[in-house]
């Protein structure tokens, strides 16, 4: 694909995630994005077949950008707690902002009868998720940063507060110092206080 091709496939994104967090998935049409694309039907369906088709894309953009961030991040033998600072501070902002949350639309999109058939697709998500935290904590514990942890115990803490707090933050009210006490609570499970003593 060439990159105008690319850029237009970009945009189509960009706009229908705000239409699927406003709405949800189900509620969003080809046409609601065609509109607020400002494109043609022609012109939507050369580069996207169905709603699922860009929805589906959307979810597998935000999980790869994030494991490409972390591993180009490791690769530079960067910080693990200056790499985990920048995504908790990442996870904090998104809780707060409950009118860009895909949560709904992510439950709504994974519940459809005929996905649930098919190989668990938001299990797959969970699987390359978990991997990717799964390397950063073994990445700050081998630095002697983090703390001895049951990995797979903290990234659940982690996936399903995030998940949990985006959710329900479209369904009332939230105190707002709720994103706030979740990530210094997971902060403080992992990174090892400074008078820890650690022989390297």
């Amino acid at each position: 694909m060439n990159k105008r091709g690319q850029e237009t496939r970009k945009h189509i994104k960009k706009c229908a995630c705000s239409l699927f967090a406003e709405k949800g998935f189900k509620q969003v049409t080809m046409k609601d994005i065609c509109e607020v694309a400002k494109l043609s039907r022609g012109g939507l369906y050369c580069h996207y077949e169905s709603t699922r088709q860009v929805f589906q894309e959307i979810v597998d953009d935000m999980t790869s950008e994030q494991d490409n961030e972390i591993d180009l991040r490791i690769e530079q033998n960067q910080s693990a707690v200056t790499i985990l600072d920048d995504i908790l501070i990442k996870y904090e902002n998104e809780m707060f902002d409950s009118q860009s949350s895909l949560s709904i639309a992510i439950y709504e999109y994974f519940s459809i009868r005929d996905m649930a058939n098919q190989k668990n697709a938001l299990y797959e998500q969970y699987l390359i998720s978990a991997n990717t935290w799964r390397k950063l904590i073994q990445y700050g514990i081998d630095r002697h940063e983090f703390n001895e942890v049951d990995i797979s115990a903290v990234f659940d803490i982690i996936v399903f507060s995030y998940q949990g707090v985006r959710m329900y933050s479209k369904l009332m009210p939230l105190d707002k110092e709720t994103p706030s006490r979740i990530i210094k609570q997971i902060r403080e499970i992992l990174v090892k206080m400074k008078d820890d003593s650690d022989s390297i």
